[in-house]
């Protein structure tokens, strides 16, 4: 084999090392529902894919053939993919733990699941609003975004440059920040509407000790949830894709 030949297929490693390290746990395509096998072939096809584009860019990362040189490589290729997939996937984190909340709020937590998404099961709101932000994530060509981004981190983290710890802790940290803040802001309004009746029935128990309010009223105040998510539940999913999509437009 030549020198030439190792060099492409060792920058056709790299460039998988990196995307796989995205793929592997970015939202969407690192679903259990997804066999390991297609994962692998759709991060291996798009690494040959995206080799023409990027070749150039992390050539002068591959002339260096020392083994040492190599295996730092790969180690900071794979973090890297992995803190780009991991910035992606706390946004759904963060909306699957404030659904999980609303659900318990509205009384519909304590409701059998099956895992559908996740290996763990989930109150059936919960897993149905998570299946509808995932299937817009790629009905809406979201997904495309990723790869953009994937190509576009190579001029902002340039392979052999390395993973700076202190600052991917900072945008982890400031990730997560933002992506509650957003999961907080769509389930306000089923938290307060929480609040309100469940301060109101708490009240009227106490006024009618003799009448079991509080369990009368669980059927309704679980109705009244329904609801609310019946009427916001488009704008609210629209909200999050928006403040995803500025992310992978922006981030």
């Amino acid at each position: 084999m030549s020198q030439e030949a190792a060099q492409v297929l060792l920058a056709i490693f790299l460039i998988f090392c990196r995307i796989g390290g995205c793929l592997m746990i970015a939202p969407g395509f690192s679903s259990n529902r997804i066999p390991v096998q297609v994962r692998l072939f759709i991060a291996l096809t798009t690494s040959l894919a995206l080799t023409p584009v990027l070749y150039e860019k992390i050539r002068g990362g591959v002339d260096s053939p020392a083994p040492a040189v190599i295996l730092v490589s790969i180690g900071s290729e794979l973090l890297t993919g992995f803190l780009i997939g991991l910035l992606g996937r706390v946004y759904f984190l963060s909306l699957q733990t404030m659904v999980n909340g609303v659900a318990m709020a509205l009384g519909l937590g304590g409701m059998p699941g099956t895992p559908v998404d996740d290996a763990e099961p989930l109150p059936p709101v919960s897993s149905f609003i998570m299946m509808v932000a995932t299937a817009v994530l790629f009905l809406s060509d979201l997904h495309w975004e990723f790869f953009r981004g994937l190509i576009a981190s190579y001029d902002r983290l340039p392979l052999g440059e390395g993973l700076g710890a202190r600052l991917s802790l900072t945008q982890l940290v400031d990730q997560i920040g933002t992506a509650f803040v957003l999961a907080l802001r769509i389930s306000a309004p089923f938290i307060l509407y929480s609040v309100v009746v469940n301060l109101a029935v708490g009240l009227t128990n106490k006024l009618t000790p003799q009448i079991p309010v509080y369990f009368l009223a669980t059927p309704f105040v679980m109705i009244g949830g329904l609801l609310v998510l019946y009427f916001a539940a488009t704008d609210y999913v629209l909200l999050f894709m928006e403040a995803f999509s500025t992310w992978l437009r922006d981030g």
